[in-house]
């Protein structure tokens, strides 16, 4: 998978984007791309929402929020979704996803990215983890929240 690259959504890359097929149990980790898309309508400001391809096949789907403004620090540059096809998964779609996000956060002018999940057999953490996240709090439904430092994870410290 060294063909990656991410591109805007298009009107034939949101097709391809709501068609990913996830691993089995692993749909209550994540929402739906549409509502990605639709939250993406209503806040163009502060949305990134991108896709990842591997030459033209749609692999991937991250949206960050970035929002200096932001009343909740978490939130000013942060991971909100975050969809690898289940064929991808394992093959570096989701550190070169994350990697993007980081670049364009650090671009932004912030030092660092933070993510919600759910915890759980089968979610996301251990991939979190192993990209350099750490648990640095809990949000009101339970869901660890997690910083990663974007110069470290861009300057190869997350390897």
């Amino acid at each position: 998978m060294n063909d990656l690259r991410l591109e805007e959504l298009s009107a034939t890359t949101i097709v391809a984007a709501n068609s990913l097929t996830l691993k089995p149990g692993q749909e209550q980790y994540v929402e739906p791309v549409s509502h990605s898309i639709a939250e993406a309508y209503v806040n163009p400001a502060s949305a990134w929402p991108r896709v990842v391809l591997e030459g033209d096949e749609v692999v991937g789907f991250i949206m960050g929020n970035f929002d200096p403004d932001n009343d909740h620090e978490e939130l000013r540059s942060a991971i909100l979704r975050i969809n690898v096809s289940a064929d991808a998964q394992g093959h570096g779609v989701g550190r070169f996803a994350v990697h993007a996000l980081a670049a364009e956060a650090r671009n932004r002018g912030f030092e660092r990215l933070t993510v919600a999940y759910e915890p759980g057999e089968g979610g996301p953490e251990a991939f979190f983890k192993r990209i350099g996240f750490e648990v640095i709090g809990e949000t009101p439904y339970g869901e660890h929240l997690a910083a990663l430092s974007i110069d470290s994870a861009l300057d190869g410290g997350d390897e």
